[in-house]
Formats: structure tokens, C-alpha cells, sequence
């Protein structure tokens, strides 16, 4: 099993594991504070599940994975549990559908909404480096959106390797945020705001990488996918925001262009000009025989 990689100093925690505070005397469902950071988290999540790029991917994958009644199959990163619950639906009563998510309270959340909905899935404490179980344990293996925040993605790559069976397949999604597109703002200004998001991110390129990282580690190739991940008002403010705070606080914007970005981007979005993207790339991929 491949080790935890050691983190730089000026490193994100890798796989984000203490990206949010977790209070369990605090509720993971709808009575959370608004302030709430697992709150808000969450409420970002739901907001981007819900655009129409979203959902275009996460079906293309679940049918190109075409997951069969009796399978095994492992979500990495889980969130909020949506597309554990769309495996635990695909295997049925004699499958098996697991999420992992290394956030505790996420677990919660994930866990009240399959209860709610009286969906079998279940959920599992452990990261994409140490998988809580044994080699072969899987037909199918999904990960969306974890790679980004991976600093040692080849060993993730392996540990998805070990506890696939042969034959197994396995559904990689990540953004590439060299592609991030934001209108309107002076390009400038813009120009800064993404250095500081590329330098945050562990792992900006991930979805480029995702091919030659299955290839590295023994996978064979059967398809690949894109989907211009492109965001409503509602999304883009909280996102636009975390962009924009992080620029003020490293110094690299001022308070004055902060407020001429708010004010580009409200006044954008009153009259219909606006535009903030991301592409995200998805790999289909099995293991040889």
C-alpha cells in the first residue's frame, strides 16, 4: 500500500482532510447555521450538482461504467453521498455501494440523506492514499473531483489499482483549472486572481493528467469525456467570492479591485454578460485480466 506523501510547507493539507471544521455537537442536516463552514461547504456542493454540466458528465459516466446488479463499486471522495446512492441503486439488494470521504461530518451528511431516502449505500472514513480495504475488493471504482487536491496522485492511482479486482473498471473526474474562464473583470486583475487559485491548488492540472496516470500505473484505456463546467449566478457568487478573498488576503489584488471585480461581476450578471468555467475531463479505464 503506498504511503502518505510527505507535504511541502507551503503545501494545501493533502486531500484536504482538514479543510473544514468538523463540531459533531453542530447538525449535518438542514438545521446546520447558515454561518456554518460544513453548512456552506455543503450548500455548494448541492448548488453544483445541480447545473446541467454537472449531471451531463455524472451520466455519461454511470453509463459508460454500465455498473450490473451484484457488482461491488467504491466512490472516492463521496461528498454528499449522491452518486453512491446512484450505485447502490445500480448493484441492488445483492451489490455493494461505498463511499469514502476523509471529512467526518461530510460522512454524516452523506449517511442522513442515503438513510432518508432508504438507499443501501453506505459510507466509509479513509482517503483516496488509504483505502480501508482488502486488494480486490471491487468491480468499479468512481473518483470525481478528488485529484485536484491530491499532492501524490500516483500513489492514489495505485491504491485504486490494489483494491480493484482484474478486470475491474475504474471512472476518473477532475478539472483542469488552466482552462478556468472568468468574464467580466479587468484581465489584469483576473490574470492575478487565477495565479493565486493555480498556486492554492495541489494539483491544477489533474485532468490532463488523468490518462497518463491509469496508463502508469497498468490500466488500459477505453474512453475518455469533457464537459465545460459552466456556472450560474448562483453558483459563481459563492465560488467568485472564495477566489476573490483568497487574492485580497495574499496580497495580490487590492481592496479597490476587489471591489471593482464584485461590481464587474454583479453588474455582468444583471444584464446577462457573465461567464465563469472550468473544463473537467473523465477517463474510463480497466484493469487487465
Amino acid at each position: 500500500m503506498p504511503t502518505e506523501p510527505a507535504s511541502s510547507p507551503r503545501s494545501a493539507p493533502s486531500f484536504h482532510t482538514d479543510a473544514i471544521p468538523f463540531d459533531r455537537s453542530q447538525s449535518a442536516g438542514d438545521g446546520v447555521p447558515a454561518d456554518d463552514p460544513m453548512a456552506m461547504l455543503v450548500g455548494i456542493l448541492d448548488l453544483q450538482a445541480a447545473l446541467p454540466s454537472i449531471q451531463r458528465i455524472r451520466r455519461w459516466g454511470h453509463d459508460a461504467l454500465a455498473v450490473e446488479p451484484g457488482e461491488r463499486a467504491l466512490d472516492i471522495g463521496a461528498g454528499t453521498g449522491s452518486e453512491v446512492m446512484e450505485f447502490a441503486d445500480r448493484v441492488g439488494p445483492d451489490g455493494d455501494a461505498v463511499g469514502v470521504d476523509p471529512n467526518p461530518a461530510m460522512l454524516d451528511v452523506a449517511r442522513a440523506r442515503a438513510e432518508a431516502a432508504g438507499s443501501r449505500a453506505r459510507f466509509i472514513e479513509g482517503t483516496a492514499y488509504h483505502l480501508p480495504f482488502p486488494d480486490a475488493s471491487f468491480d468499479v471504482v468512481r473518483c470525481e473531483r478528488v485529484y485536484q487536491h491530491l499532492d501524490d496522485p500516483a500513489a492514489a492511482t495505485a491504491e485504486i489499482a490494489r483494491v480493484l479486482r482484474p478486470g475491474g473498471r475504474v471512472l476518473l473526474i477532475d478539472s483542469d483549472w488552466h482552462t478556468a474562464i472568468t468574464h467580466p473583470g479587468d484581465p489584469d486583475v483576473l490574470g492575478r486572481l487565477s495565479t493565486v487559485m493555480l498556486a492554492a491548488t495541489p494539483n491544477p492540472t489533474s485532468g490532463r493528467r488523468l490518462r497518463g496516470l491509469l496508463t502508469a500505473a497498468g490500466f488500459a484505456i477505453d474512453d475518455m469525456g469533457s464537459e465545460a463546467v459552466i456556472w450560474d449566478p448562483e453558483t459563481i457568487r459563492p465560488l467568485f467570492a472564495q477566489m476573490v478573498d483568497g487574492a485580497l488576503a495574499e496580497g495580490v489584488i487590492t481592496g479597490q479591485e476587489r471591489l471593482d471585480l464584485d461590481t464587474a461581476m454583479e453588474s455582468g450578471i444583471a444584464r446577462g454578460d457573465y461567464h465563469l468555467s472550468v473544463t473537467m475531463f473523465a477517463v474510463l479505464a480497466h484493469q487487465p485480466e
